[in-house]
């Protein structure tokens, strides 16, 4: 059985929870982490030190792998469960996966957090508006780029559904269910294509339909 540790209300335990879904894995869930607290206890830092989620605990015995850090465990759930479906054998295209997986962590996701914070979980009397603006600056660009990129292509690699599309679909998930009283999109078509090609796979029930929170 794969343990699970994090409330899907987190980015990160969303494309875990939803990796885990495509992968047809026997899975349970533990909420940690924000309002159900549990990563300060000493049986969680046990598992992770940083005391952040998500965590996976999978297998028994010398089998037995803990993980944290989510697009790690994306990485190491598929290699070892997608027979190279969606870890992909050939290393030029495994590492065209991992670069965009790279991409998600360290650009994307530093540009968009601001905006989803400040809209979503902070209250609207205490918003920061610059952080907002910022956010947004730097955000739209990075989706522009994903479209163009998408333009040629159904998903993030070719013509097939691989680990790289799933955090960049669950940045699209956050983007995309941004207050609509409070921003307008830019319409990017190929994202917006693949966005919707990603929420009607089987898999991505109970994530990609998600509001946020």
């Amino acid at each position: 059985m794969l343990n699970i540790w994090g409330r899907i209300s987190s980015i990160n335990v969303r494309k875990v929870v939803w990796c885990a879904q495509e992968l047809g894995l026997d899975f349970q869930r533990t909420e940690a982490g924000g309002k159900f607290g549990v990563v300060q206890t000493p049986e969680y830092l046990a598992l992770n030190p940083n005391a952040m989620v998500p965590v996976i605990d999978d297998g028994e015995g010398a089998e037995r792998v803990v993980l944290w850090e989510s697009n790690v465990i994306v990485r190491y759930l598929c290699a070892r469960h997608s027979h190279g479906k969606l870890y992909p054998i050939d290393l030029p295209a495994r590492f065209d996966a991992e670069r965009w997986m790279d991409w998600q962590q360290t650009t994307m996701n530093k540009a968009s957090g601001g905006a989803f914070v400040q809209w979503v979980r902070v209250p609207a009397a205490e918003r920061n508006d610059a952080a907002i603006a910022a956010s947004v600056h730097a955000t739209e660009p990075l989706f522009a780029l994903l479209d163009a990129h998408l333009a040629t292509r159904p998903f993030l690699c070719g013509d097939q559904f691989t680990m790289a599309d799933i955090p960049l679909g669950c940045e699209a998930h956050r983007w995309f269910g941004l207050p609509a009283t409070e921003y307008t999109r830019p319409a990017w078509p190929n994202v917006e294509r693949w966005f919707a090609d990603l929420k009607a796979r089987a898999g991505a029930r109970g994530v990609l339909d998600l509001a946020l929170e």
